[in-house]
């Protein structure tokens, strides 16, 4: 099993999940766990503050890092974490073989960011990793950590209905991505399946969906160029 502990400042986003979809079958099954910790209720004062503005001016507010001490020390005395991630745009983009090696962890730590940023002494104390999902921005890190913990629970054997769904995705081979998929009917106004997948011929359509996934590949490196 595969423990997540999420500290976040807009916990209802990520409660939501827990109970629905994969992430919710995968906690249901027993195969993860997920505990979301309330920024706010690690917060001092009679406001519960978490943000405050940022020291050398500029827009937006910066969370405080009171309560993520605070949090982070109350939950690293409870057991051991194999990692503290941090969700930001500078750290290191996310990929199928990050996702893969996580699978293999016991226990994480998901650092949430919102607002403009977290008081960055948090992360220079706790974060053993940064993750990026792309050179987008996101409004929190709980949509980061959601996305995050639905790549690797879906590769934990039991989570999908078919095991083998999981391995013949998009990335887990050499062609990188996966081929079209076709079903029923092999016609529809006008639009057929390619006959190759009709035939049954199996080595064929092993050629076939590699070419197909070479040509994906190929056909998204042009469009980002």
């Amino acid at each position: 099993m595969i423990r997540f502990d999420i500290i976040s400042a807009n916990p209802a986003i990520v409660e939501n999940v827990k109970t629905t979809g994969l992430i919710g079958r995968a906690a249901k099954k027993g195969y993860i766990e997920v505990n979301v910790h309330h920024l706010r209720d690690y917060a001092e004062g009679n406001y519960r503050q978490i943000d405050d503005v940022p020291y050398g001016g500029g827009a937006g507010m910066v969370l405080k890092p009171e309560p993520f001490f605070k949090c982070l020390d109350e939950i690293l005395n409870e057991r051991k974490y194999d990692d503290v991630i941090n969700f930001s745009p500078q750290g290191k983009v996310l990929n199928q073989k990050m996702i893969n090696d996580f699978t293999l962890k016991s226990n994480l730590i998901l650092i949430c960011g919102h607002y403009k940023g977290i008081d960055q002494r948090v992360i220079d104390k706790y974060a053993t990793i940064d993750i990026s999902l792309g050179d987008f921005v996101l409004s929190s890190g709980d949509i980061a950590a959601i996305a995050f913990i639905d790549a690797v629970s879906r590769l934990i054997p039991g989570v999908l209905g078919d095991g083998e769904s999981a391995m013949t995705d998009s990335f887990q081979n050499d062609v990188i991505f996966d081929a079209p998929c076709y079903t029923r009917p092999d016609e529809y106004k006008g639009m057929k399946v390619p006959e190759v997948l009709l035939g049954g011929n199996h080595s064929e359509i092993k050629k076939w969906k590699e070419m197909k996934g070479i040509e994906k590949f190929l056909k998204s490196k042009n469009k980002n160029n």
